[in-house]
C-alpha cells in the first residue's frame, strides 16, 4: 500500500492532466502546489485528515462544495471541485466531473492496485453476491487467492474485514481495499459490481479482466429511472473492459461471462465485442445454445448434482446450495474458470466447498415441523425464483410455502405489485412488512405490494396479512405454520440493520426467528427479547 510520504499534489495534477480532467489550478500566490504532499484523498469532510486532498462531490441530497470550509478545517492541503470557491489557503482544482475525477484521485494514490492483480467484476440484478463467493473460492482451489469486495464482506489476504454496508463501497474505499489484497499475497479480487457501483463511478479506475452479468429483471429505478439506464450502468462494466489493456503479466486475456437466456444477453454480447473481449457464454436451458452448458441438474442428498459442458471438457459437479437458480450462479463461475483456462477438476472441487452463505437460502432449524429459510431476495425475479426452488420441498413435507417479505421505502416503487403477485402466485399465505420503510409511509408500501397479491388471488385478513412490524409478522407466520410448510423470510438476508425514518435500528433476521420459535416452544432457540 502507499505510503502518505510519497505522494505530491504536483503528481496528482499530472495525473488529471494526463487524463484530461484538469481544468485549471487555483493557488494562493505564497503555496507552491506542486511540492504539497497528499496524505490521503477524501470526499466526506467528517472523514478528512491533515494532508488529505477532498474532492467536493454532488450527492443526491447533499453538495460537498457545501462543505468545503469544514474539510479545510480538517487539515485538508487542497481541494478537487466543480466550481471554484471563496479563498480557502490552500490550492483548488477544478475539474468537470468531480465523481469519476475521485476515483482517479484514489486508484493515483494506492499506485493503481488493480493493475496487478486480476480482476473479476460481477453484475446483474441478482446472483451477484452467490455468484462472487462461488468465484473466490474456485480461484483459491487453483492456487489463486482472491480477495473479495460483496454484499456480505470484504476478504484481504484470507481474512474477512466484516460487512461493507454497502453492496459497492466508494472509490476511496475500494482502492484501498484493493490495495491491502495486493499487499497481502492475494493475486485475485472478486467485485460485486451493482448498477450504483457502476453508474456513480465507484468501481472507475478498477482495472478489470473479466466482467459476469448474471441477469437483467427489473430493480433500482428509483436511481436509474428507466429500465435502458439501468441496463446502460451495467453495461459500463463491459464497456470498461477496453478503458485498460490487457496486461501481459498477469497472463490471462480480457473476457466476458454472460448469461445467454437473459433477454438483453446480445446486447451485453455486442457491448463486450466492442471492448475487444473474449465473450463466454452460460446456460442451464437446453434450447439456449451456450459455451458453457448444463445438460442435467439432479437433486441429491448432497446438493445439486450438475452435468456441465464446455468446449474444452465435460463432467458432473457438486452443488452444495440449496435451490435450483444456484445453477446459474454456479455456470457463472465454471465460465470464469474456462475464461481463465483453469483446471477444470479443481475448479469444481472449489466451487463444491462452498456450502453456505448468510442470508441466502439461510435454514434456521430448532427442531420445528416446518422448514423456515432466511433469503436476501428483494426483486420480483429473485423472490419467484426462490419462492419456487423450495415448492418441491413443501410438496414433498405435505405443506405449502409461506412468503414474509416487504420492499424497501424510497426506492423502486414500481417492483412491489409485482412482488406481490409472485408471492401469491406461488404461497398458500403471503404476510407483508417492513423492509426498510426509511421516510415512505409503512402502510402505503404494504398496500402496493398487497394490490399484486391480490391481483394474484391472496384474500385479505384470510391468506393476506399486513403486519409492518417485522418482528410480529414474522411470529405470526411462524404460528401459522403447519407441518411441512416452508416459511420463507426475504429480502432483509445478511443486513444488519432496519432503515427506518427515526434512524437504523439493529436487526438479524435469522435471531428474529429463532426468538419467535423459542416462544412457540421449539428446543435450543434463544431466548424471547423482553
Amino acid at each position: 500500500m502507499t505510503s502518505a510520504g510519497d505522494k505530491s499534489l504536483g503528481g496528482l495534477i499530472r495525473q488529471l492532466e494526463g487524463r484530461g480532467r484538469l481544468r485549471s489550478v487555483l493557488a494562493p500566490s505564497d503555496v507552491r502546489a506542486a511540492e504539497i504532499a497528499v496524505a490521503g484523498i477524501s470526499f466526506d469532510s467528517r472523514a478528512t485528515k491533515h494532508g488529505h486532498v477532498y474532492v467536493a462531490i454532488k450527492g443526491g441530497r447533499q453538495d460537498g462544495h457545501d462543505f468545503v470550509a469544514e474539510a479545510v478545517a480538517a487539515g485538508a492541503g487542497a481541494v478537487i471541485a466543480e466550481r471554484a470557491l471563496p479563498l480557502l489557503g490552500v490550492p483548488q482544482l477544478l475539474v468537470a466531473e468531480a465523481r469519476p475525477v475521485l476515483a482517479v484521485a484514489a486508484a493515483w494514490y494506492h499506485d493503481n492496485p488493480s493493475h496487478q492483480l486480476g480482476i473479476v467484476g460481477v453484475t446483474g440484478t441478482d446472483g451477484k453476491t452467490t455468484t462472487c463467493h462461488l468465484v473466490r473460492s474456485m480461484l483459491s482451489a487453483c492456487d489463486l487467492p482472491a480477495g473479495m469486495i460483496s454484499t456480505i464482506e470484504v476478504i484481504v489476504g484470507g481474512q474477512s474485514l466484516g460487512d461493507t454496508g454497502h453492496t459497492t463501497p466508494d472509490a476511496v474505499t475500494v482502492q484501498a481495499d484493493l490495495a491491502r489484497m495486493l499487499a497481502a499475497g492475494d493475486r485475485f479480487a472478486v467485485v460485486e459490481s451493482t448498477s450504483h457501483g457502476l453508474a456513480l463511478d465507484r468501481v472507475a479506475e478498477v482495472a478489470f479482466d473479466v466482467a459476469v452479468l448474471t441477469n437483467i429483471t427489473q430493480e433500482h429505478l428509483d436511481l436509474h429511472r428507466t429500465p435502458e439506464a439501468y441496463r446502460a450502468a451495467k453495461r459500463r462494466l463491459f464497456e470498461w473492459l477496453a478503458e485498460t489493456p490487457a496486461n501481459p503479466a498477469k497472463g490471462w486475456p480480457k473476457s466476458a461471462v454472460i448469461n445467454r437466456e437473459d433477454p438483453v444477453a446480445d446486447e451485453f454480447i455486442a457491448a463486450a465485442r466492442a471492448s475487444g473481449a473474449r465473450v463466454l457464454t452460460y446456460a442451464a436451458d437446453s434450447s439456449a445454445a451456450a459455451d458453457v452448458q448444463a445438460t442435467a441438474v439432479t437433486d441429491s442428498p448432497d446438493g445439486l448434482k450438475i452435468r456441465i459442458a464446455t468446449p474444452r471438457w465435460t463432467d458432473t459437479m457438486t452443488l452444495r446450495l440449496p435451490g435450483r437458480f444456484n445453477v446459474y450462479n454456479a455456470l457463472a463461475a465454471v465460465s470464469v474458470g474456462e475464461a481463465l483456462d483453469l483446471d477444470p477438476q479443481r475448479m469444481l472441487s472449489g466451487i463444491a466447498s462452498v456450502d453456505g452463505l448468510s442470508g441466502r437460502m439461510e435454514r434456521v432449524d430448532l427442531g420445528q415441523p416446518f422448514t423456515v429459510f432466511v433469503d436476501f431476495a428483494h426483486t420480483p425475479g429473485a423472490l419467484a425464483a426462490a419462492l419456487d426452488a423450495v415448492a418441491p420441498l413443501a410438496a414433498a413435507g405435505g405443506g405449502g410455502v409461506i412468503s414474509v417479505f416487504g420492499s424497501a421505502g424510497d426506492r423502486d416503487v414500481d417492483k412491489r405489485p409485482f412482488m406481490g403477485r409472485a408471492a401469491g402466485e406461488r404461497s398458500r399465505l403471503v404476510v407483508l412488512t417492513d423492509e426498510d420503510p426509511r421516510f415512505e409511509d409503512r402502510m402505503t408500501i404494504l398496500e402496493e405490494i398487497a394490490a399484486g397479491a391480490e391481483a394474484a388471488g391472496r384474500r385479505r385478513d384470510h391468506d393476506l396479512l399486513l403486519i409492518p412490524d417485522r418482528n410480529e409478522a414474522i411470529q405470526r407466520a411462524l404460528e401459522l405454520a403447519r407441518p411441512g410448510d416452508v416459511v420463507i423470510l426475504a429480502g432483509k438476508g445478511h443486513e444488519r440493520t432496519l432503515a427506518t425514518r427515526e434512524g437504523p435500528v439493529p436487526w438479524d433476521e435469522a435471531t428474529s426467528a429463532r426468538r419467535a420459535l423459542a416462544t412457540l416452544g421449539y428446543p435450543g432457540g434463544a431466548e424471547p427479547a423482553p
